[in-house]
């Protein structure tokens, strides 16, 4: 019985593996043969962020069975680390090495807050659970809008007034500017490094579903004070499981920063939280596979209905709706 489950556990991981794989050689030869627009080659990048956020949120909420509404800070933490350090690398590093060590320290940050933040807050569940991860998002996003960060000769200079009160010498720059974000960070992000980054998060989030730690895990969403009974320690599993997610948050994060010119702090608020619940909501609690394909279609199709201006939102709901049912 055991092996039968193994290797039906085997077959479903290598089918999403290969639904990714396959879609990766479609849009390749639709490129090749110049059968995809200039949108669509522009939407490549964002979708494979908004999988990997879709995915590692899927992780807390449907395989913890904890809902964190915060998730947009963790990625908003994973991207000012990674496009820092691309900034500070600019012209000394190859691009994409840059960001592949960009993407490792990407993660690690996020992870760090990860655990600070769960420590205290994953005494708490339900709606309790989902404000204080609400409200660390909120924070995150207001310290790093007042940050002023510069570098000179004499090393790093921060300030919380103005990019003036840095006291740089004349050479320094700036690299924080506040609200304005960080401007230059190398555009290396491709949908080739995208697809690697989102087999990535699927080969860590279902080899830790199906492992023994996977296992405590789910005995704690489903029934708490009988997994404590039988011995799971449940803050170290839930923590596991939270920081994992706050990570893989922070690799999206990066690749967000390096899709664009000009990363600000604004993009992460509180609706892109939202809106990441959603595609875990509609892709099926628990169901990773349904996430990729919600996240790509509900991205997608605001984007496409762009003609029907009048219409769009309209469309966007009715599409909504139907997935809720279906």
């Amino acid at each position: 019985m055991k092996s039968k489950a193994k290797q039906k556990t085997f077959i479903n991981n290598m089918i999403t593996y290969a639904i990714v794989v396959v879609a990766y050689i479609v849009v390749q030869i639709l490129m090749g043969t110049g059968h995809m627009s200039s949108l669509m080659k522009g939407l490549l990048v964002p979708f494979c962020i908004y999988v990997i956020m879709a995915v590692s949120l899927n992780l807390t909420v449907g395989i913890l069975g904890e809902l964190s509404l915060g998730h947009a800070g963790f990625m908003c933490v994973g991207a000012f680390a990674g496009a820092l350090f691309s900034k500070c690398m600019k012209g000394s590093m190859d691009p994409t090495v840059s960001l592949i060590i960009a993407v490792i320290i990407g993660a690690v940050v996020a992870a760090v807050f990860g655990i600070l933040i769960g420590i205290p807050v994953l005494r708490l569940k339900g709606d309790y659970l989902a404000i204080v991860t609400l409200a660390f998002g909120e924070i995150i996003k207001n310290i790093i809008n007042a940050v002023y960060l510069g570098r000179d000769g004499s090393g790093f200079h921060i300030s919380l007034k103005d990019s003036m009160s840095l006291n740089m010498d004349a050479d320094g720059e700036v690299l924080i500017k506040g609200a304005q974000g960080i401007t230059g960070t190398p555009q290396a992000a491709t949908f080739t490094i995208g697809v690697i980054l989102v087999l990535i998060t699927l080969f860590i989030v279902m080899n830790l579903v199906n492992s023994r730690t996977g296992r405590a895990i789910m005995a704690i969403r489903d029934n708490r004070i009988a997994a404590e009974s039988i011995g799971i320690n449940i803050t170290k599993y839930k923590l596991m499981a939270f920081s994992i997610s706050a990570g893989l948050a922070g690799v999206a994060g990066v690749l967000y920063a390096h899709n664009l010119s000009m990363l600000k702090v604004s993009g992460f608020d509180y609706n892109m939280s939202i809106l990441i619940l959603v595609y875990v909501v509609l892709g099926g609690i628990g169901n990773l596979r349904g996430s990729m394909i919600a996240a790509i279609i509900l991205y997608a199709l605001p984007e496409l209905l762009r003609g029907f201006a009048n219409y769009r939102m309209l469309i966007y709901a009715i599409v909504l709706i139907v997935m809720m049912l279906f």
